[in-house]
Order: structure tokens, then C-alpha cells, then sequence
């Protein structure tokens, strides 16, 4: 009996310690993750957990007294200031008024005019909820307006929204119909699917039959223009050959149209965040990394429609970014809504996930799935903030979700507040406190150095800079750095430059004295040292230089390999002495890797142009021709040097004058290539181009030959140990 008590008590242990494991997945069905420079997703503590879901029968909407109709297809969900939520009930024909409990409040499915004449909807989509202006009672006052798409009757219908004795009510106020304009065109259909209302009573819509851009009205539903189209690109190809249509095959060619917007929002200082699903997969797809604004599926736009959306993030601020992990076609965004401290999201219908980002295009945290568990989505098609709770709704289940908001997030939107208030000493504290909880997060580290940098802590603020891979803020401080450092060492710089300007002289006239002795001289033997030092001769006398090299043997080929060797050693110093500015994520290649890349060019070359030259009149040997690359090569060794050296005090707007440095020894070194084999082979200088760019296409023909039969050489060693391991295995 006592083993049998204790084996039920041991069954209940077990049982208690599994089910809180099981409740606790099923409340986090997700993952939250940010991304990292190189576009890999890493994992962030959770940002949102489910709170509970809402449908029908949560509602009281089932009750026979509020209808008994279940709501089926919303369309679109939205919170207004009071925290009341507001639904399209499409197919119903109705909208669905909840209090901030998420209790029925009211259903607007009829409304009449002052003349009772009776009015309903049809496929209502958008709706959007105003703040009431001034002071009650006063003329300036403007009460709170309810917006409504009526879809299916092409028009938006407005209702006031009224308070009395604590009651609310959705009074009718007026009907906007149909735009009326020549630019909107009197065959074109309109069809309102999303509304956002500025602060002064503009009015912005979005029709899905619209490709003009956002349509624009007044406060009493007058037609004002459109702002926000689309930008079209076309091809080269395709402006070519238009120039020689007639007009009558113009018009039977395709039609290059802007594509529509789906959604829309505004936030309150009257920035409108709009967003599409419509765009070519492919330019998307190629907008990720580019942040091309034409091609980014969400955008912010002034009144004036100008795009004016922050991407200073790794990547554009339109979604999914790791395409394959999170699936091969970019995100297709549904909705955008405005969160707190200036942060917004959106929601990508076909992964149903959420991706929330600040002011900046940093990628906050992004999270979601697909499913019917508590927290997943089976298809997300709208989204709303309702003070730290955030609302994702869908039109599959017919429900929506609410999410609360961590400690984590509370954690983030703190230190978002704190730097929105320049309280940048409180900043660093409140993002160091996000690191202590995530400390992959590169937008926090981002946050420490400009909460250092307003501070004046340059050196600190790039460390975190450079922790995050942020080149551009970097920059910033340690041009500040650069300025203390430029004013403590005032008069030493100058003496500094000075000093190297007199070294580098005295060396060329060096050069120059010893080149002109040599030549000079009966004895024609010459030292190792001076064929090293006849490369400063053919680097500004390429014609006679190359001709003394080969006609007088001024330079000789162990000072031609030494000079590819330091030529290796130097893009080798490059590779692992380059400043952060130039190589943010401290890429580097190995000694071996660099050998390969200069010598194996070099020798193809070689190779190559000897066996044209040899065919076509060339009078130089393979040993010619070596010599001549080698010695051609020699301007490179100081470019580089400087090229690497100058790169560590530079700022980012300064880098393409360290890449100018390396391009013009790449220039100077093809140069001498080029006239230096043209003297070698004794080649006019039309014959000497054709031989070069042979040259190039032999160097192609060597690889492609070279890597067919290495394949060849690998088939037949599998076939070998093929029949190797027949036969031991036979044996």
C-alpha cells in the first residue's frame, strides 16, 4: 500500500513539473530576433507575449440581444486615443465598436441623415478615429470623427463622435463621395480601402484601384491632388526603343503604371507611413540590402508626399531580411501602425509576422508564425497599437490577438524616450540595461555611443560605434577624436609632413643620381641594389627604362620577383593594416591567399602574352616579359603603403581618397605594363593593344583549359579508387 502511495505521489510530481513546461510553450510559440550586419537572425528575449484573443463570443457579439451574427472577414482594426477599438465587419456590412476591455460597445450597420433618409454599408475595409481639437464648448473646438471606407458603395462616410452622461455614440455627419477632379479622371474607379486624417482634417486615402498615389482632400471631402506615386523605372533597352514607336505603338505597348498602395497611417506630427504589397519580387528582393527607397514596400511620406523615411539600418525597413531562412519571396506588407517614442510596425501577411523599428529604420525585434496556437496567426491582416498592448488582427479566424508588452520592450522604448527627451546620461544607463538583457543588440550599443557622443565621450562612443558595425557614427566621433588630437599636436604635424616630403625627395633624387651613374658607366655589371633601384627609373622614363631593361640589362629577374614579392607583402600589410573605416567587420586575408592573388595573375599574364607574342613577331622572351611585369609593378609597393597607412586617419567622407590612392597605382602599374611590353616586343602601339586584349582572352582560355582538366584528373582518380574498392572488396 505505502509503494502504491508513493508511486501516485511521484506521478503527481512529474505531472506538475511537465504541464507548467507545456503551458509555458504554448504561450511563447514564437521566436523574437533582430538581425546582424550580414543579414543572420539573432535571437532577442521576447518582446510581446500573447495577452488573450478576441472573438465573437469574447465580444458578447454572439448574444441575441447585440445581433447573434459572428463577425466574418474584418477588415481592418484600429485604437483610438481612449483606447476604444474600432472593426470593419466586411462581410456584415457593419462596424464594431469595443471599449478598452475588449466588451461591445456598439454596432453601426445603418445610419440616416437629418432627412431620414436611410443609408448602409457595403464591405466596409478602412477606419480610422481623429482627436478632438480645443476645448469643448469653444468655437475652435473640433470633436473626434469616425472615418469609415465604404468599399463597396466607392465612398467614406463620417460620424461624430459624441459623449453624453458617459454614453458614447457615433453620430452620422456627412458622406464624401467620389473625388471629382480631371486628374482623377471621370472613368477611373474608386474604391477606398484605408483613410488616415491629419491633425488640421486632411484627408488621405487609399483606393486599390488608385496608381496615381495617395489621394488627397480636404476637411469637407474636396479632391486636392495626389501625392506619394510610385517612381516607374525603365530599362535602357526599353527608353531606346520608345524613342522610335509611333504613338499608335506606345499605346499597344505594355503600360508602365505605378503600383498601389494597401495601407496607410499618420503619426501626430502628420508623417503618413504608407505601404504596399504589389511590388516586383525581384527589385524588392535587391532593395534590402541597397535600401533603395523606390523599391521599399513601406515609406514615409511629408504632406508634400516627398519620401523622407530614415534607413540607417543594416538593412531597408521593409521586412523580412534572411529570405533563406524566413522563406524565398521578400515580405508582403499588409498594414503599418504607429507605436510608442516614434517606433512603427508592420505585418508581413504571408509569414504573419510583425517588425517593429524606430525612428532611424533600426530593426527593433521582429516576431510571429503561422498557426493556431495562442500567439500565432493563421493569417495577419492588420495591426494597432492600444497603449502597451499591441493588436494583430485576422481574417481567417475572424478574431484578433492582443499582445502585452515585456519588461524587455519597456526596457527598449525607455531608452528610446530618453534619448527622444535628450536625457543622454539617463540613455546610456537605460541601454545598458537593454544589453544586460540582449547583448547581440546592435541598435542598443548604437544607442550608447550617440548617448557618449552628445555627451562629448568620443572615445567611448566609439567603441560602441564600432561594436555595432556602425561606420558612420564612428566616423563621427572620431572626427572629434581627430580634432583634440590635430589641436594637441599642432606644430608636430606639419614638421611630420614636411619630414616625409624631404625623405621621399632625397630618396628619388637618390634613385635618380645612381640610375644616372649606372648608365654612364663601362662596366655594364650592376649590384643587386641598383636593379632594385632602376624601378624608380622606369616608373617616370617608361620608353628608354624598358629599353635599357631589356637592350642594356639595367635590371635582372631576381630584382623583378623581389619586387612581386613585395608587392604581395604589401596588399598582404593592406589586408591586415587597412583602418576600421575601410573594413568595418576587421575582414581580412591570409599571406598564402595574397601570394596566390598576385602571383597567379602575373604568371597567367605571363604565360599567356608569351605564347601570343611568340606567334605574332614578339621579341621578347618569357624572362622578358617577367622582368617587365615585375618591374611594371613597382609604383604599386608605394601606394599601397600610403594607400593602408593613411586609411587609419581618415573619416568615411575621406575614404574615396584612399580608394583614389589605390586606383591610381592600379593606373600607373597598367601603364607601364602596357607600354613596357610594347617596348619589349618592339609592337606599334595598335598592334600592342590588340596583343593585350588577346592577352586577356588567352588568360581565360588558360583557366577554363586548366580547370577542365582538373575536373578530368579528378574523374579519373574517383574511378580509380573506385575500382580499388571493387577489388578489395572482391578480394
Amino acid at each position: 500500500m505505502k509503494k502504491k502511495l508513493l508511486a501516485v505521489l511521484l506521478l503527481v510530481l512529474m505531472l506538475a513539473a511537465v504541464i507548467p513546461a507545456f503551458s509555458v510553450s504554448a504561450s511563447e510559440p514564437y521566436q523574437t530576433y533582430t538581425y546582424s550586419i550580414d543579414g543572420k537572425a539573432l535571437h532577442s528575449p521576447l518582446s510581446y507575449t500573447p495577452y488573450t484573443m478576441v472573438d465573437s463570443s469574447t465580444i458578447g457579439l454572439l448574444d441575441p440581444e447585440n445581433g447573434g451574427l459572428a463577425f466574418d472577414d474584418p477588415g481592418d482594426i484600429f485604437a483610438d486615443y481612449r483606447g476604444n477599438i474600432y472593426l470593419t465587419d466586411t462581410k456584415n456590412n457593419r462596424v464594431i465598436v469595443l471599449d478598452e476591455f475588449y466588451k461591445l460597445k456598439y454596432v453601426i450597420s445603418n445610419f440616416s441623415n437629418q432627412y431620414g433618409f436611410n443609408y448602409t454599408f457595403s464591405s466596409p475595409r478602412g477606419v480610422f478615429v481623429t482627436k478632438p481639437r480645443g476645448t469643448a464648448g469653444t468655437p475652435d473646438y473640433v470633436p473626434s470623427y469616425l472615418y469609415v471606407c465604404d468599399t463597396g458603395n466607392s465612398r467614406i462616410v463620417r460620424f461624430e463622435i459624441r459623449i453624453t452622461d458617459g454614453a458614447e455614440t457615433a453620430v452620422f455627419d456627412k458622406i464624401i463621395e467620389r473625388p471629382v477632379s480631371s486628374l482623377f479622371g471621370d472613368n477611373s474607379a474608386y474604391k477606398p480601402v484605408a483613410i488616415a486624417v491629419d491633425q488640421y482634417g486632411r484627408i488621405f486615402v487609399i483606393s486599390s484601384t488608385t496608381y496615381q498615389g495617395v489621394i488627397v482632400m480636404t476637411q469637407d471631402g474636396e479632391f486636392t491632388g495626389f501625392i506619394g506615386a510610385q517612381k516607374v523605372v525603365y530599362s535602357v533597352l526599353e527608353i531606346f526603343w520608345r524613342r522610335f514607336m509611333s504613338d499608335e505603338q506606345i499605346a499597344n505597348s505594355i503600360s508602365f503604371v505605378s503600383t498601389e498602395f494597401n495601407n496607410i497611417t499618420i503619426d501626430d506630427d502628420g508623417f503618413i507611413y504608407v505601404t504596399t504589397d504589389a511590388l516586383d519580387a525581384a527589385k524588392q528582393t535587391e532593395a534590402i540590402e541597397s535600401k533603395n527607397s523606390d523599391y521599399s514596400p513601406v515609406k514615409k511620406l511629408n504632406s508634400a508626399g516627398a519620401e523622407i523615411m530614415q534607413r540607417n539600418g543594416f538593412f531597408d525597413p521593409g521586412g523580412e531580411v534572411d529570405l533563406s531562412k524566413f522563406g524565398s519571396t521578400p515580405s508582403q506588407i499588409r498594414d503599418v501602425a504607429i507605436g510608442p517614442e516614434g517606433t512603427w510596425s508592420i505585418i508581413d501577411s504571408s509569414r504573419s509576422k510583425v517588425f517593429t523599428y524606430d525612428q532611424n529604420g533600426n530593426l527593433l525585434f521582429a516576431f510571429g508564425d503561422s498557426g493556431e496556437v495562442l500567439g500565432q496567426i493563421k493569417s495577419l491582416s492588420g495591426i494597432t497599437y492600444q497603449g502597451d498592448y499591441m493588436l494583430l488582427l485576422d481574417n481567417t479566424s475572424d478574431s484578433f490577438t492582443v499582445y502585452k508588452r515585456t519588461p524587455y520592450a519597456d526596457l527598449l522604448i525607455n531608452a528610446i524616450r530618453q534619448e527622444n527627451n535628450r536625457e543622454y546620461a539617463n540613455a546610456v544607463n537605460a541601454w545598458k540595461e537593454v544589453l544586460k538583457y540582449n547583448n547581440n543588440f546592435d541598435t542598443a550599443y548604437i544607442g550608447v555611443g550617440k548617448a557618449y557622443y552628445r555627451e562629448g565621450k568620443y572615445e567611448l562612443a566609439m567603441e560602441n560605434f564600432k561594436a555595432a558595425y556602425d561606420e558612420t557614427d564612428y566616423s563621427n566621433a572620431y572626427r572629434e577624436v581627430r580634432k583634440e588630437w590635430i589641436s594637441k599636436y599642432l606644430l608636430v604635424i606639419p614638421v611630420v609632413v614636411v619630414v616625409f616630403c624631404f625623405l621621399l625627395s632625397k630618396l628619388l633624387k637618390y634613385a635618380s643620381r645612381l640610375n644616372a651613374k649606372v648608365a654612364v658607366r663601362a662596366e655594364r655589371k650592376t649590384t643587386y641594389w641598383e636593379e632594385l633601384m632602376y624601378s624608380f627609373h622606369t616608373a617616370f622614363h617608361p620608353f628608354d627604362g624598358f629599353w635599357d631593361l631589356k637592350h642594356e640589362k639595367r635590371g635582372s629577374l631576381r630584382a623583378s620577383l623581389t619586387i612581386i614579392g613585395l608587392v604581395i607583402v604589401c596588399f598582404y600589410y593592406q589586408s591586415v593594416g587597412v583602418g576600421y573605416i575601410m573594413n568595418p567587420r576587421g575582414e581580412y586575408s591570409s599571406f598564402l591567399t595574397q601570394v596566390i592573388s598576385v602571383a597567379l595573375p602575373v604568371l597567367l599574364w605571363t604565360i599567356a602574352n608569351w605564347c601570343l607574342t611568340t606567334l605574332f613577331d614578339g621579341e621578347g622572351s618569357f624572362k622578358d616579359i617577367t622582368i617587365t611585369v615585375g618591374y611594371a609593378l613597382s609604383p604599386m609597393i608605394f601606394f599601397l603603403i600610403m594607400s593602408t597607412v593613411l586609411s587609419n586617419i581618415v573619416t568615411i567622407e575621406e575614404a574615396s581618397l584612399i580608394t583614389l590612392l589605390s586606383i591610381i597605382g592600379f593606373i600607373w602599374a597598367g601603364f607601364l605594363i602596357f607600354f613596357g611590353l610594347m617596348v619589349t616586343h618592339d609592337y606599334t602601339m595598335g598592334k600592342n593593344l590588340l596583343i593585350t586584349l588577346c592577352t586577356i582572352l588567352g588568360m581565360a582560355i588558360i583557366i577554363f583549359i586548366a580547370l577542365l582538366f582538373s575536373g578530368l584528373i579528378a574523374k579519373m582518380v574517383s574511378f580509380i579508387s573506385s575500382i580499388i574498392t571493387e577489388l578489395a572488396y572482391r578480394a
